[in-house]
């Protein structure tokens, strides 16, 4: 066979990202096939999760049994079989209460520019840390805030909600309609815009999830990060982080890039019991840090990013 040379220099970066994405789906179809076969050997017990249903607003979510480690920050793992072929996947959960902590962008710099962040460069007093919005080759995408200055405009989308903290530390998930409100003038003292939206109120999704003709891909499978917003007993709103991790033979998860659609991280989401929630960047991109009293663990990514989230202990 002949030996073919592809030279990067002679061609467009656009053409050499289309060629890596190209070879990286092929790779992934392929261990896809590979893994297949294991769903018949002993496996711990798993939930299946199917597309989110739309008009399920208040609808009872079944919620997962999982066991939790930490204190302030909790975090879990959650073995979930994904779509008709139940493909294996490992939903690595946090959940913290909002008043305990204050939620800040991390943002690498040397000499003003940005430069790649990864969980390496997450701060040492940090109890959570993820990557953060989506991101383009020039950067992060759309709207973003820091010690309450906008350093990006909001971009444009219909399912590009944001993530913002208040001047009393109070967080919430905008949908792309309230954004408007939370410039003019500015209340967000941090924010990060992101897409898709999931979850709009009352764990009900969004229409657009269920339609065919709505210009999202409801069939890609990806490593997924997502961040919602719910209520405890008590009425204190509690933060919700979800990583997929894929589910590999012999039951190691890995930072392979399969994973949930779109439509089945809604119903992760849902079944978490978040009211509001929007994906993150995941792919190559996703990673988490959880700090504890007694220990740190880490789900690193494969790509370093330009933007973090992160959150600390409060001390007021």
């Amino acid at each position: 066979m002949e030996d073919k040379h592809i030279a990067v220099g002679q061609l467009e970066r656009h053409q050499v990202l289309v060629i890596l994405t190209s070879l990286m789906q092929q790779w992934k179809r392929r261990v896809l096939i590979a893994a297949l076969p294991v769903s018949a050997l002993a496996q711990p017990p798993s939930t299946r999760i199917s597309a989110i249903r739309c008009g399920t607003s208040g609808a009872v979510a079944t919620a997962p049994t999982l066991t939790w480690h930490g204190d302030v920050v909790q975090w879990a793992e959650w073995p979930v079989r994904l779509g008709a072929k139940g493909i294996r996947s490992r939903i690595i959960v946090a959940r913290m209460p909002a008043t305990r902590l204050r939620f800040a962008l991390d943002i690498a710099r040397r000499d003003d520019v940005m430069i790649p962040w990864s969980l390496n460069e997450a701060p040492s007093d940090a109890v959570v840390a993820v990557n953060a919005g989506q991101f383009t080759d020039a950067g992060p995408w759309g709207w973003v805030v820091h010690k309450q200055k906008e350093l990006q405009p909001p971009g444009v989308g219909p399912l590009a909600g944001a993530f913002v903290v208040d001047s009393a530390g109070g967080i919430a998930i905008l949908t792309p309609q309230e954004i408007a409100s939370w410039r003019s003038p500015l209340r967000a003292i941090e924010a990060v815009q992101s897409y898709p939206m999931l979850l709009v109120g009352a764990s009900q999704a969004l229409r657009a999830l269920c339609s065919t003709t709505s210009g999202i891909d409801l069939t890609h499978r990806d490593a997924r990060l997502a961040i919602g917003v719910s209520r405890d007993r008590n009425g204190e709103t509690q933060v919700l982080l979800a990583l997929s991790r894929f589910e590999a033979p012999g039951g190691v998860a890995t930072r392979v890039p399969i994973g949930p659609t779109t439509p089945e991280m809604a119903e992760i989401m849902r079944r978490l019991g978040a009211d509001r929630a929007m994906m993150l960047d995941g792919g190559l991109s996703a990673q988490m840090l959880v700090r504890t009293l007694s220990d740190t663990t880490r789900w690193p990514g494969l790509r370093d990013v330009p933007l973090a989230l992160v959150a600390r202990l409060r001390r007021d």
